[in-house]
């Protein structure tokens, strides 16, 4: 039993989201690889909460492709050296005034491993376990009715492909992931986490066939082309 609520004014509200590695592709051919935590997934449809002034969102909205890579708790050392960093030069000032530096070479500062896509421009991130490649759909302005107007953006994307390490594949099922086996990064309040190796409690949804949810998105993604 906990005890009485009382009412509180956090300045941040991350309960706790999947590190997302996202990699797009700059104007000048170069890669830029940026993690985030505010993501959620329906279907084989993404929503991504993003600064309005990144270079991923400048990638994502010119181009309309990335590729959101899914780091394990193995990786988390590589996520955090991306840390502070930004593709954007100059820095902007929201960045700048929270110890933001320019970085124009993502991958190389964080250790990490370029390797192509099959659908998109945007490379994948090798040591990644999950890997998907998408497109934009839509953005939205979120916070239109406050000073940040203008300043974030939920963005839509549709997935194309998805990459999976056979390691983390439930036995016997081929397009399923295994939730015991896949360990992904967590972040809550800025915090890295990771998830106990035994579930907390049998599901009932989890009674429900997987096959059930599947989105007509599958069938337009087998048709998809670089």
């Amino acid at each position: 039993m906990y005890s009485e609520h009382s009412s509180i004014e956090p300045a941040i509200l991350y309960m706790g989201t999947p590190v997302v590695l996202v990699s797009t592709r700059n104007a000048d051919g170069g890669a830029n690889l940026a993690p985030m935590s505010s993501a959620w997934w329906l279907g084989w449809r993404c929503m991504l909460g993003l600064d309005a002034t990144s270079k991923t969102t400048e990638n994502l909205i010119r181009t309309g492709e990335c590729v959101l890579n899914l780091p394990s708790v193995g990786e988390v050392t590589a996520v955090d050296r991306l840390a502070c960093s930004t593709g954007s030069n100059p820095v902007p000032e929201g960045k700048r005034a929270r110890g933001y530096r320019h970085e124009a070479r993502k991958f190389e500062a964080a250790g990490l491993t370029q390797i192509p896509s099959e659908t998109v421009v945007p490379p994948r991130v090798r040591e990644c376990p999950i890997q998907m490649e998408a497109v934009l759909v839509a953005r939205h302005g979120l916070g239109e009715d406050s000073p940040w107007k203008g300043c974030l953006l939920a963005i839509e994307v549709r997935i194309q492909r998805v990459h999976v390490v056979p390691e983390i594949l439930l036995d016997g099922c081929p397009n399923r992931i295994d939730p015991d086996k896949w360990r992904p990064l967590i972040m809550s309040f800025q915090k890295f986490y990771g998830l106990e190796r035994v579930q907390a409690h049998a599901s009932r949804l989890g009674d429900i066939p997987e096959e059930s949810y599947r989105s007509p998105d599958v069938e337009r993604a087998r048709r998809a082309a670089k």
